[in-house]
């Protein structure tokens, strides 16, 4: 059984947000997303704002996340995220205010307005959104 399961743990600086076995695990790094199975080799990797997904048994939980590093050793992946919400957690109304705010900022072009900050922003906001399936 330990040899069928990858155990993943996903933890932000106030929380466990998940830590369990899982079949499959699919992260947004740095580079593009990675997937991980059982007894994957070791690998340490950045993570960039997106849709993690856990596979367990069939079922998926979906978990947005806005950055951090990834480790996994000995069958085990270790997410240090930035911040992590899984998809029953996620506010939507919440997140939709978010990516508005965001896309009105963008769309102003206004010299006081950080370009990279808005659109930062509007990353997290839509991986909430995806993640929540809205």
């Amino acid at each position: 059984m330990a040899d069928r399961n990858v155990v993943v743990e996903i933890v932000t600086p106030e929380r466990i947000v998940y830590s369990e076995p899982a079949d499959f695990v699919v992260v947004p790094g740095i580079e593009g997303y990675l997937g991980i199975l059982p007894l994957h080799a070791p690998i340490v990797s950045g993570l960039n704002i997106g849709v993690l997904k856990v596979i367990k048994e069939g079922k998926e939980t979906k978990v947005a996340i806005s950055g951090g590093f990834m480790e996994v050793n000995d069958n085990k992946a270790v997410i240090l995220a930035d911040t992590a919400e899984r998809a029953d957690e996620i506010d939507v109304d919440r997140a939709q205010a978010a990516r508005e705010r965001a896309e009105q900022r963008l769309a102003s072009r206004s010299p006081d307005i950080d370009v990279i900050r808005a659109e930062l922003a509007l990353r997290r906001a839509m991986a909430r959104l995806t993640a929540s399936g809205k």
